[in-house]
């Protein structure tokens, strides 16, 4: 076998010399100090996050722009590690910032590494992941730094809709650094380790002599149950990375492409006899609609998005004959479903993802109204509630609304009648459809019976059970064709499959415009 000579060996060495200092990064006792913080290393999180052996390094021996504060610093990989990957066959762009190199700070090159492989991501039609742990802009470039991150949001906005961009922060995320998670479809957070805000402690303290830690301050569960800024929240890198893995899973490679199919041997026609059981005409008795959600979908498997936040709205993925679908639901256990600020913007934005990439949507409706109060209409809920309106009229992926108990009032056109869109409108026996319930309306309607009457009392009960047979169900509606059908309970999984395999394909042309104007 033919030696290579002495020359081209030294050559080879010297290259591997110099991959070996780029993969160890900030050395072995900055990332013995980041795994005893909890926390994995940047390139152990990409080989967890990756089909094994399939990760493609790019960009590897780039290094920082040469200034005078910069000058003696070394900087391997220029703190982050970019490629590709697959994750269960499927090509993936990634970067993950390593906090182990200048704390995983961004600078002009470090950005354009990042922009790289985003661009590769859009021209190839592929999910791009993001995995976050930087100090932030790195000051001592300055502008150059400013620069780098405008570049990103730039391309975080431009491709917006294209291609997925998720993000996982699983460190610091702070100062100009969060608005580029914040303009991904995604945020999934790991507990204890992570956090994200504008402004730190030491600078809220200087200025509003507000003491606060970064954990209450940024952490995850702030985000996942306060602001709403993040979707999931887990305890660890390796379960954020598992998260991943599941989402990714009910979405497609770019907005030209359908979801992945999964084989399921959950029968189609499966009745759903516990229904029965969970769902009660009486309006007065709330129920888990996740429970329902749950009894309908393939192997009772559901990823809730935003669990903790705006509990009254329920959105998430599932699968109905192995086809992903998109959920929106209200929750009769939290303000009896009614539909507040949060809940709208919440619904809102689930709806315009699933649209985005080609996801079904599903909607199952038990909503009272808007909520009602001084502050929810001093913090704008006409504007926020009509996000939810418009979301659903410009989605175009195929529409199903399921009417489960109440729908009532502008809430009942915020679930997506037929009026709204929907191609297809369901409606339980249970259901009830009007412009309020029955009582209230008897109130309004009937006041002078009522008061007039010898037995006010009795006359209003008399009333109010007329009123129940006269409007205050689901067959009026289906008289005028605002319902398509009033299904049994227990066939409903079996319905609602056949319905989005007769939606499979649906095709809307819409007016050109560049783009509409979604009451932000």
């Amino acid at each position: 076998m033919t030696q290579p000579n002495i020359e081209l060996q030294e050559l080879i060495a010297k290259m591997e010399q110099r991959r070996s200092k780029v993969e160890l990064g900030g050395g072995e006792d900055r990332q013995k100090k980041q795994r005893e913080g909890g926390k994995l290393t940047a390139r152990e999180r990409i080989e967890k996050l990756l089909d094994h052996g399939s990760f493609l390094e790019l960009s590897t021996f780039v290094e920082h722009g040469r200034n005078r504060l910069m000058e003696g610093i070394e900087a391997p990989g220029e703190g982050v590690v970019t490629g590709r990957g697959t994750i269960d066959g499927r090509q993936v762009f990634v970067f993950s910032q390593d906090f182990t190199v200048l704390g995983g700070s961004l600078g002009k090159m470090n950005a354009s590494k990042v922009t790289k492989i985003m661009d590769l991501a859009a021209k190839t039609g592929c999910p791009v992941i993001g995995l976050n742990d930087s100090a932030g802009a790195r000051i001592q470039e300055g502008v150059d730094s400013l620069s780098g991150y405008g570049e990103i949001f730039y391309r975080n906005a431009i491709y917006s809709g294209a291609v997925p961009q998720i993000s996982a922060i699983l460190g610091p995320c702070a100062g100009g650094a969060v608005y580029s998670p914040a303009m991904t479809d995604f945020i999934l957070m790991s507990r204890g380790s992570s956090y994200m805000f504008i402004t730190g402690p030491e600078v809220i303290k200087s200025v509003t002599r507000e003491e606060v830690t970064f954990d209450t301050l940024g952490g995850a569960d702030v985000h996942t149950r306060k602001s709403g800024v993040a979707h999931l929240a887990y305890d660890g890198d390796e379960a954020v990375l598992e998260g991943i893995k599941d989402l990714l899973s009910y979405l497609p490679q770019s907005a030209k492409e359908k979801p992945p199919v999964k084989e399921t041997s959950d029968p189609v026609d499966r009745r759903n006899d516990k229904l029965l059981e969970i769902v009660t005409p009486d309006q007065r008795k709330p129920y888990p609609m996740v429970d329902v959600i749950r009894e309908l979908v393939d192997d009772g498997t559901f990823l809730e998005i935003q669990p903790d936040w705006a509990k009254n709205i329920i959105v998430g993925y599932a699968r109905l004959n192995g086809q992903s679908v998109g959920i929106v639901a209200n929750n009769p256990k939290q303000m009896g479903g009614s539909l507040n600020i949060d809940a709208s913007d919440k619904a809102a934005r689930f709806i315009r993802t699933c649209d985005c990439y080609n996801i079904p949507i599903l909607t199952l409706v038990d909503v009272s109204g808007f909520l009602p109060g001084v502050q929810q209409e001093y913090g704008g809920i006409i504007r926020h509630g009509a996000k939810m309106l418009y979301a659903y009229a410009e989605a175009s992926v195929p529409k199903i609304t399921l009417i489960t108990r109440k729908s009532y009032g502008g809430a009942y056109l915020a679930m997506n009648s037929r009026d709204m869109g929907a191609d297809v409108v369901f409606a339980w026996p249970t259901a009830t459809v009007a412009v309020m319930g029955a009582e209230g309306a008897a109130n309004i309607v009937y006041r002078k019976e009522i008061k007039e009457a010898e037995n006010p009392a009795a006359k209003r009960a008399e009333l109010v059970a007329d009123y129940k047979d006269a409007f205050d169900n689901p067959y009026v509606a289906a008289a005028k064709g605002y319902i398509d059908d009033v299904i049994p309970m227990e066939d409903t999984r079996r319905v609602l499959i056949q319905t989005f395999e007769m939606l499979r394909g649906k095709e809307e042309v819409r007016p050109y415009k560049k783009h509409g104007n979604i009451p932000l």
